[in-house]
């Protein structure tokens, strides 16, 4: 039998099973975390972009950290908001499959980010006397367009290895958005090529990087311990808190999604799903929020927007302030 034309293939993609036909219950919660997503991430980039205190290696790589979010945030955000907000499931097999790209290949920017920023840690520790030497413009600038490259081109084979496939199964997919471990499972072909595929370019990417982010906080664990002061220990292993969060919101939900996807057969069909949606839609939520709070420029930056902001719509306030 002749298999369909893929060309005008539908997928149906899943919400939450146990909300049954409507899914929009959900709809609130899932708006207010986009809305925090994109305006948190364009309001860290724009206030980088702005001042000029801030083009320092660190907020320059909290800017791609905030790119790749806000591009995470983008990319979901038709298919989640459709699903949960209109009841609209289909989604046509060519942008399946480059919202799967998308997302792969952001999801391997990141982890590439989380490297440059915690190697951007390590020196800061190890060596502040050379670190504006050591981490230049041009040299952070090689550093993000190198993990641009990488996520583009260890990614591109996946969507071109899976659009061969017939899909003559189910079309219904597991989660809200395409993702390439749910789409081959659909597949009426043999998949080995592109799990062994799937798996050496996670362990490229994300695999390689965790290696690299727990070498580094080796390091930098043994030079905070070697100094004496308190203190100065203490401030030099807070410096670290924004990213080590940033680390485990990404890494801990995309290692148990591989591992179920891979191992667990048996496990709820929640699980997966559940995992899938805190990979990709928390870190974007709460990593903006993190770094205003904990970073102190950003966040005396972002007071200062937001006051000349109030400045400027309320004039007799900001007057009467300032003569008191």
């Amino acid at each position: 039998m002749e298999a369909p034309l893929n060309a005008s293939l539908i997928f149906l993609l899943g919400g939450i099973p146990e909300l049954g036909h409507d899914q929009t219950v959900l709809a609130f919660p899932l708006c207010l975390l986009y809305i925090i997503a994109l305006f948190g991430n364009c309001t860290i980039l724009a206030i980088i972009k702005k001042e000029q205190s801030l083009h320092q290696p660190m907020y320059l790589l909290l800017a791609m950290l905030a790119f790749t979010d806000f591009g995470v945030s983008l990319t979901t955000l038709p298919t989640v908001l459709g699903i949960f907000c209109f009841n609209y499931n289909q989604i046509p097999f060519d942008t399946c499959f480059t919202q799967m790209y998308f997302l792969h290949a952001l999801a391997a920017m990141e982890s590439g980010v989380l490297v440059a920023m915690a190697i951007d840690r390590l020196i800061a520790i190890w060596n502040p006397l050379r670190y504006a030497s050591i981490l230049t413009r041009s040299v952070i600038g090689k550093i993000g367009l190198g993990i641009l490259l990488r996520s583009i081109f260890v990614v591109l084979p996946v969507p071109l290895l899976t659009k061969r496939f017939p899909f003559c199964k189910s079309h219904v997919l597991s989660h809200s958005y395409c993702l390439h471990q749910d789409i081959i499972r659909l597949a009426c072909a043999d998949i080995k090529v592109n799990s062994i595929y799937g798996l050496v370019a996670v362990l490229m990417t994300k695999g390689v990087d965790s290696m690299f982010i727990i070498v580094s906080y080796m390091m930098i664990l043994k030079a905070v311990l070697s100094i004496t002061a308190n203190e100065a220990r203490l401030k030099a292993f807070n410096t670290c808190v924004c990213h080590l969060c940033a680390v485990f919101l990404f890494y801990i939900p995309l290692i148990g999604l591989s591992v179920v996807h891979r191992f667990g057969k048996k496990a709820s069909h929640l699980i997966p799903i559940l995992m899938a949606d805190i990979y990709l839609l928390v870190p974007p939520v709460i990593n903006p929020v993190i770094y205003s709070v904990k970073t102190k420029l950003i966040r005396q930056k972002i007071v200062k927007v937001f006051r000349f902001s109030m400045t400027k719509r309320s004039p007799g306030i900001g007057v009467s302030a300032v003569t008191m």
